[in-house]
């Protein structure tokens, strides 16, 4: 009996050193970025979703990677293709970190990245990757302008949410504007609270849940990704509510201190639960009304 090629001890080894080179390349290149990032951007406020998503992505590259691994493979090294994406994300790259433009050195890292699986496993491994080397763009800080400019509306309706589910529950609340009174105390709905970036990191989220599970049926990874966004929305309510029951209950200082801080892991695992609850009622929904086929079609 021969052995294939793509499952020879030869065809494994090259696979095993491949992704070693691969990732001892992007660890040198990189992690000067990434300390920048730690330093300053991530350390506001407003872009504190960064590390979160840093290591979703990173987890996701490995669960893609153990995914390909586990089937056999043929290598179709690709350096016509290769190169070139290597070459402008170096170029990319050295005007993105010497500048400090983080957008720049971000997209530089999807480049380069493309261009060595290409280089050293082929064009069709690097399509396997796409979402993986796509969703490293969530890692991109948004322009302060453009946050200001999107989340005011959302916190304003973050607000105005939280404020009615509050009263409904015979809380003794006000609102005006983004400002929440609950009792004595005053509450600002804050960017990190109900802003851009928690939506943004939210939205990841689901995407890579939709990515992950990958349904066979088109219609519903389109159903799960529309309604991801008032998904994210109900979560970021339920935060404010949380933090303002908290206050309430346990003082200022526990509403500003730790629990404020926890409640922003709250915020990710709220979402990602209603996430799985909906699909899951899509999947009886599907069931009940005999949409079997449906669910079975690409």
């Amino acid at each position: 009996m021969s052995v294939s090629p793509a499952t020879s001890p030869s065809g494994a080894n090259h696979k095993l050193f491949g992704y070693i080179a691969v990732l001892l390349s992007l660890l040198v290149l990189y992690v000067p970025v990434f300390h920048d990032l730690f330093v300053t951007v991530w350390n506001s406020d407003t872009q504190s979703h960064g590390p979160i998503v840093l290591g979703i992505g990173l987890w996701f590259f490995y669960f893609k990677t153990r995914q390909i691994l586990e089937k056999p493979q043929t290598f179709k090294p690709a350096p016509l293709l290769g190169w070139p994406m290597i070459i402008l994300g170096a170029g990319l790259y050295l005007i993105g970190y010497s500048q400090s433009v983080y957008i720049i050195s971000i997209l530089s890292l999807v480049f380069i990245l493309c261009g060595l699986i290409c280089i050293i496993f082929g064009a069709h491994i690097a399509l396997k990757y796409w979402f993986a080397l796509f969703f490293f763009v969530f890692l991109i800080p948004w322009p302060a302008s453009v946050i200001d400019t999107l989340t005011q509306p959302m916190k304003i309706a973050v607000s105005f949410a939280a404020d009615h589910l509050l009263y409904a529950l015979d809380y003794p609340i006000a609102r005006s504007g983004v400002i929440l009174q609950i009792g004595q105390y005053k509450l600002l709905v804050a960017d990190a609270c109900a802003g851009l970036n928690s939506l943004f990191t939210l939205e990841a989220i689901g995407l890579l849940y939709i990515n992950v599970i990958n349904h066979q049926a088109f219609w519903r990874n389109v159903l799960l990704a529309v309604l991801i966004v008032p998904i994210s929305f109900t979560s970021n309510v339920l935060r404010v509510c949380t933090l303002a029951l908290i206050t309430f209950h346990m003082g200022d200082e526990a509403g500003q201190g730790f629990l404020h801080n926890f409640s922003g892991m709250i915020l990710f695992l709220t979402a990602l639960i209603l996430i799985i609850v909906i699909d899951s009622l899509i999947q009886k929904i599907a069931e009940k009304f005999k949409l079997n086929s449906l669910l079975s079609q690409d």
